[in-house]
């Protein structure tokens, strides 16, 4: 299964999920990796993406759900990218994403195979602060339990930050 443009494999024989690559460094994979991996497995159903994108308040239970310490790190992204956003592009070239036409800079990222996600960044200004925005297809909630799918989304945006953060100058410009 592909997560984050990272191939794992799953055994449900022996209940492990491990990284598919051949590299000899096994690095092991994570609680919340394997929660929105098999959390997916449980859920997703062979549908069609839908016509539109929503914000996650538009999801089935979403308004609800995404509050508080469940809220979606847009703040994180707005702050580290609202200054310069096409290093949104670059990061989200190395998480397999394709470039959109929203805001100043925006890429649609699979965190699974029928579950993409559509960040915005909108840049700051001496009148507006930058801004950034966390979009799914409708059919997001079809797909994956709402807690795994925030889950998966705050992994996707520390991914998203660590390269941003690590990448040298040369690669981000």
């Amino acid at each position: 299964m592909t997560f984050l443009n990272r191939e794992y494999e799953i055994d449900p024989v022996t209940k492990s999920v491990r990284i598919a690559e051949t590299s000899a460094e096994k690095e092991p994979v994570g609680y919340l990796e394997q929660l929105c991996m098999l959390a997916y497995l449980i859920k997703a159903q062979d549908i069609p993406l839908g016509d539109s994108l929503v914000k996650v308040e538009q999801l089935p239970g979403g308004d609800f759900f995404f509050r508080g310490i469940h809220a979606l790190p847009t703040g994180e992204l707005a702050e580290a990218l609202g200054e310069e956003p096409a290093l949104l592009l670059k990061a989200g070239q190395a998480l397999g994403g394709r470039h959109c036409e929203y805001g100043d800079a925006s890429i649609e990222v699979y965190l699974l195979p029928r579950l993409p996600v559509t960040v915005i960044i909108w840049a700051g200004d001496e009148e507006f602060p930058s801004r950034a925005s966390i979009l799914f297809d409708r059919t997001a909630a079809d797909q994956i339990a709402l807690d795994a799918l925030g889950a998966g989304v705050n992994l996707m945006v520390k991914a998203l930050l660590k390269y941003v953060k690590h990448a040298p100058p040369s690669e981000c410009w």
